[in-house]
């Protein structure tokens, strides 16, 4: 029975040990997909404002058309 308990203890104490190696991958992974969709948001935030950016200038063009017919 001693050495039933001592197997239990052992093979308890190896998963636990492989549950931990796996979570830093598990965790490395998620980083890496956290870093990409903060990438990807900055990517389109960026391409937004350019836009807006480009909108105001073809909106002051307009603006300096009216003023210059009138």
């Amino acid at each position: 029975m001693i050495q039933t308990r001592a197997v239990l203890l052992i093979l308890a104490c190896a998963l636990a040990l492989s549950a931990c190696g796996g979570d830093k991958k598990d965790s490395a992974e998620r980083d890496k997909e956290v870093q990409k969709a903060i990438q990807e948001g900055m990517k389109k935030e960026k391409a937004l404002y350019e836009g807006m950016q480009k909108n105001v200038e073809a909106l002051e063009k307009k603006v300096e058309e009216q003023t210059k017919k009138k």
